[in-house]
């Protein structure tokens, strides 16, 4: 396994000393957000971590993420290079959802310049092993915990990255899920159960819906993927600038830098109320601080250049942890679409939430501020920057700069 990480202090720069501290108990879900709950960790007097130390198990883990599914995009590269059973078994790995045939013509029109739009979730199902790491019951049904559209411009330098809070009420339009069975439109509904109701097709279709902008491909990730492709990468490596004591996820972080591991990882990207205002929106800037630090943690490992069978073990965990849209839904395909991002780095890549404004009557929901949610979606439908006046005066949820990037 690859050992490497960085801070997510401005420049990337690896500090001299490690400080951590990371606890961990029974889950107790927040009324309304299964499974939230947090991990533990263990070092020495001096402070670094013990690479024997025992394994732990811990039924509480958190929501699914957008952001492994854009790294679990990358390390695929790295496996087209080994022997034809290799190949055919990591072709084989890969689940795909034919987005295109579900939703038909009536759609936005696509852009033809190169840039792409990524639609990418996180979900929260219950079955298999994400049942142990998620908690709850398995009821057969799943949400979109976490979703970030991603705008890669033309020439493929630079990204722009939009996190919708999954706690948003949105008009979701009719949708028919993979059963056939058609669920009829619904008005003020939470932006997560788009996908519960229809899945991946059906999140596709309210956020184009929603957007006016067409969603190229499609890419999922869940709990046990995320864990391990974390674990497998060898780890991240953060700086906060704050103590982070979350009694609901039972996480608890002092002020400095930290190594995390992909079960402590969880723990960091579900902390809501250790941070901020306690809402979905400070969770939202600690997921987005983190995906910079695992974009150049790709980097570092040599991810996107690297070939052979010793990066195997990266890209079969990579190619089982995500669902695409059927164009991606390959060996080849996602591996081209991988070599596509190697150009991007963090300092290249422009990340917003969805301009919201908590709900009056309901604070623990959000409403689009839909004149400078406009803004937002005419810049990527132009393949143009965000304007920094779409989101300004906007909900934030407060835990900005909590983890430093």
């Amino acid at each position: 396994m690859y050992r490497a990480g960085l801070s997510l202090t401005a420049g990337g720069n690896r500090p001299e000393t490690r400080t951590e501290e990371h606890m961990s108990a029974e889950s107790t879900p927040e009324p309304g957000i299964p499974g939230e709950a947090g991990t533990r960790d263990e070092h020495d007097g001096s402070g670094r971590h013990r690479a024997e130390g025992r394994r732990r198990k811990s039924r509480a883990r958190g929501k699914g993420l957008l952001i492994a599914a854009w790294t679990a995009a990358g390390v695929v590269a790295l496996g087209g290079t080994g022997a034809g059973y290799l190949y055919f078994k990591l072709n084989g790995n890969i689940k795909s959802v034919d987005i295109d045939q579900a939703l038909g013509t009536e759609r936005p029109t696509k852009v033809d310049n190169g840039s792409e739009n990524i639609l990418v979730l996180g979900s929260d199902t219950r079955s298999g092993t994400n049942k142990k790491l998620g908690g709850g019951t398995d009821d057969g049904t799943a949400r979109s915990d976490t979703a970030m559209i991603v705008h890669v411009y033309e020439g493929h330098q630079k990204a722009g990255v939009v996190s919708i809070p999954r706690d948003t009420l949105i008009d979701r339009p009719e949708c028919t899920d993979s059963r056939g069975t058609t669920h009829d439109a619904a008005r003020d509904v939470m932006f997560n159960s788009a996908y519960t109701t229809g899945g991946a097709a059906c999140a596709v279709k309210t956020v184009e819906s929603m957007t006016g902008v067409r969603m190229d491909h499609y890419l999922e990730v869940d709990f046990a993927g995320f864990q391990k492709l974390i674990d497998e990468l060898g780890g991240v490596e953060v700086t906060t600038t704050k103590d982070i004591d979350d009694p609901d996820s039972h996480l608890r972080l002092k002020a400095g830098t930290h190594w995390l591991s992909g079960e402590q990882a969880l723990g960091l990207v579900r902390t809501r109320h250790g941070v901020g205002d306690g809402s979905d929106l400070g969770r939202i800037q600690l997921q987005q601080a983190f995906v910079k630090a695992l974009v150049e943690q790709v980097k570092q490992v040599g991810v996107l250049t690297g070939g052979g069978t010793a990066l195997y073990d990266l890209a079969d965990t990579a190619t089982k942890a995500v669902t695409t849209d059927s164009d991606l839904g390959s060996l080849n395909a996602l591996m081209s679409f991988a070599s596509g991002l190697k150009g991007i780095s963090a300092s290249d890549m422009t990340m917003v939430t969805m301009p919201v404004r908590y709900d009056p009557a309901d604070p623990n929901r959000v409403l689009v501020e839909r004149a400078k949610a406009q803004l937002v979606w005419n810049a990527l439908k132009n393949d143009k920057p965000i304007p920094k006046a779409a989101t300004t005066g906007t909900a934030t949820g407060e835990a900005d700069g909590v983890v430093t990037s």
